[in-house]
């Protein structure tokens, strides 16, 4: 499992992973960007929604939301 920080923020492209970045980020949760914005909707969403930052010009996820996914109670 890739390494995460005790908390803070990620960018969807640290989740998901970005094979074109230099260098290349591994996915965290390995799925589609459509498949993550589907869970994101229903009355009991799998991944969590984004916290806008910023005046609403960036989109994080907090660390420990993403823990709940890989860690599950």
């Amino acid at each position: 499992m890739t390494h995460l920080p005790a908390n803070g923020y990620l960018k969807l492209s640290h989740i998901l992973g970005n094979p074109k970045a230099n260098p290349p980020i591994p996915a965290i949760i390995p799925v589609c960007k459509a498949t993550w914005f589907a869970g994101q909707k229903g009355p009991n969403p799998r991944f969590p929604k984004p916290i806008r930052i910023g005046n609403g010009r960036g989109s994080f996820y907090r660390v420990e939301d993403i823990r709940a996914i890989l860690n599950p109670a």
